[in-house]
């Protein structure tokens, strides 16, 4: 039995990594899926694939730092598909480097898009989760919950993100809209070759060892089965769970091995 027959579900950063493995996801799951990035090739070859199996799909350009950009998205969604019942606040990207190193522009740079983009997303899609008592999926990291050195920027945004569904959760349960807050550890996506700028560089490699990062579609398979129970929150891949259980009921032996060990972010893509 499909989970999502007949909903419409909007997404952000629908052209690769996360947001395009719950596209396919949710289309399997019977919904009609908008699709929304800034890279309109890409999230026409992916619709282009979804249609092929036979789902409802619409690929729009949109750029969530944009104001009035969400909402343009949403109006050419509502007009082909009706009310949105899901929208899922996933475009995003990560800032790295020392507080040092870094200066005030490119905190706001991180905070448009992970925090402001994630607002714009929310104020243009509200009225239509009210109607359908539907789903509001925010996308966080595991950064939202430990403060790893070197991603002071990223962490701060995702921080802020967590704090938000937490606070929206209580807001807008009386509406029947659940919020779903997933907190994922390292995941295939194109995050780690985006510089501090937002530029992409397809040669970088992710840093982390092959076997700690969960393939994509295994982590929308997880997401979307969150979203379908109302999860208030799901934090993905087993190192993630340890990390943020640590956090939670150590605080002090993760600082401590994060010194010891010599933790810190990756490299910003195209700074060597």
């Amino acid at each position: 039995m499909k989970r999502f027959p007949d909903a419409v579900v909007f997404i952000t950063g629908a052209s690769s990594g996360i947001g395009a493995a719950l596209a396919r996801r949710f289309a399997r799951e019977g919904a009609a899926v908008a699709l929304t990035a800034r890279r309109v090739e890409r999230l026409d070859a992916l619709a282009a694939e979804i249609r092929t199996a036979g789902a409802r799909v619409v690929a729009v350009a949109c750029d969530v730092t944009l104001d009035g950009d969400v909402e343009r998205a949403m109006v050419h969604v509502r007009q082909g598909f009706g009310p949105i019942s899901v929208v899922v606040a996933n475009a995003g990207f990560g800032v790295v480097g020392r507080v040092d190193r870094l200066g005030l522009d490119d905190y706001r740079r991180q905070f448009e898009t992970n925090v402001f983009g994630v607002l714009r997303t929310i104020y243009a899609g509200l009225d239509d989760l009210k109607r359908t008592r539907g789903r509001l999926v925010l996308i966080g990291s595991v950064s939202g919950h430990v403060g790893f050195p070197g991603s002071s920027a990223y962490s701060m945004s995702k921080f802020s993100v967590r704090a938000l569904a937490q606070a929206l959760d209580g807001e807008l349960a009386r509406d029947g809209v659940s919020v779903t807050l997933i907190s994922p550890g390292f995941v295939a996506s194109e995050i780690r070759q985006v510089d501090n700028r937002g530029v992409h560089h397809a040669d970088a490699h992710h840093p982390a060892p092959a076997w700690l990062v969960m393939p994509t579609d295994r982590a929308a398979a997880l997401i979307v089965r969150a979203v379908a129970h109302r999860r208030r929150e799901v934090v993905i891949t087993g190192h993630g769970k340890l990390a943020v259980g640590l956090q939670r009921l150590a605080p002090g032996v993760l600082a401590w091995g994060m010194r010891r060990f010599g933790v810190q972010s990756r490299p910003e893509p195209g700074s060597a």
